[in-house]
């Protein structure tokens, strides 16, 4: 699955602290190479819940990682609790993407050079509600920010209300990402194709933008 968003709530600087005994930092350099495994499995076991679905491989995954980091100016930053990576958000240029993930924003005669993209944002369960969400958020529009962007963006999965596999406590973080200042751009929609559990092979999903102007 390439690209996808998922967060959760809370705040930290952006050169990384502590949120509820839960350590945020950037990662940089060997770090990030180090902890790719690690990573990888963290987005598998996150994306298998509602809403993606997520049927994962973990070597597809550690390729996707090292291939989104490896653009100039992308950051990793990391939830860690005693050293143990729990939660992880990504961001990189828009420039920096491929071809089809710019197309729509060129189109639009959005400028993509002057735009960020949130690749994730996931964090395990047992962590949630503890701030690390608006943690994530801070740190990667700093980033931006430091790199010249006067925008972000992000996608978001689309699921019906009735889909079958929908838990029934739920709570789509739509309220959340509109707090943080994003709203769904009208009408943009992409897809992307991976496996879901029950699938026999990948299908294409739709997935919202959604997008927010830096200050």
């Amino acid at each position: 699955m390439r690209g996808g968003m998922v967060g959760q709530g809370g705040a930290a600087g952006a050169a990384g602290g502590e949120v509820n005994a839960l350590v945020i930092r950037t990662l940089t350099g060997e770090e990030i190479g180090a902890a790719v495994g690690d990573l990888a499995a963290l987005r598998i076991a996150v994306f298998a819940q509602w809403p993606y679905l997520y049927d994962g491989d973990a070597e597809y995954e550690a390729d996707y990682l090292r291939e989104f980091l490896s653009a100039r100016d992308a950051v990793l930053v990391a939830a860690t609790d005693g050293g143990r990576i729990v939660g992880a958000a990504t961001a990189s240029p828009m420039a920096a993407q491929k071809p089809e993930f710019r197309a729509p924003f060129a189109a639009r005669g959005m400028d993509t050079s002057r735009l960020f993209y949130f690749g994730e944002s996931v964090l395990l369960p047992a962590y949630r509600g503890r701030g690390a969400g608006h943690a994530f958020f801070d740190q990667r529009e700093a980033q931006a920010r430091r790199c010249g962007a006067d925008a972000a963006c992000f996608a978001a999965v689309i699921r019906p209300d009735d889909h079958p596999a929908r838990p029934g406590d739920y709570r789509p973080l739509d309220g959340f990402w509109r707090a943080r200042g994003y709203a769904p751009i009208p009408d943009f929609i992409t897809h992307l194709a991976w496996k879901e559990h029950g699938e026999a092979q990948e299908s294409p999903k739709p997935l919202q933008y959604w997008h927010k102007v830096l200050d």
